[in-house]
């Protein structure tokens, strides 16, 4: 049987839960596990955002689909040459509000596909 993205149990301003995973404030997600996401092992910033170092880790654990969260008030970017990459990889990528990120992942879990993600907890 293929690994199944964990499920986001909960998420708030600066909290979020993840079955099997505990809580956190902010999360990277693949097929089978997940852990912390510590924006400093990159250098990510909310501008531009998110690298490609940090969708590194979710192509190398099997995602096939990618969901990126923007951060409750929409502040966190996405760097075009992340965007690139995931296209290069031809992984299907979503761009979405951090609670509408997390509806649609945890739809794409549950609905077996093999889904990745970032997810910020705050702005």
């Amino acid at each position: 049987m293929d690994a199944v993205s964990p499920r986001i149990t909960h998420v708030s301003w600066g909290r979020m839960e993840v079955a099997g995973l505990g809580q956190g404030k902010d999360f990277k997600l693949w097929p089978g596990g997940g852990r912390d996401w510590d924006w400093n092992e990159t250098g990510t910033r909310h501008s531009p955002g998110i690298q490609p170092a940090d969708v590194q880790e979710l192509l190398e654990h099997g995602s096939k689909v990618v969901v990126l969260s923007r951060g409750m008030k929409l502040r966190l970017g996405t760097a075009e040459e992340t965007l690139q990459a995931l296209k290069d990889a031809d992984v299907q990528v979503h761009v979405e509000e951090t609670t509408a990120a997390v509806e649609l992942y945890n739809r794409l879990a549950e609905d077996g596909e093999p889904v990745g993600g970032l997810f910020h907890s705050t702005c």
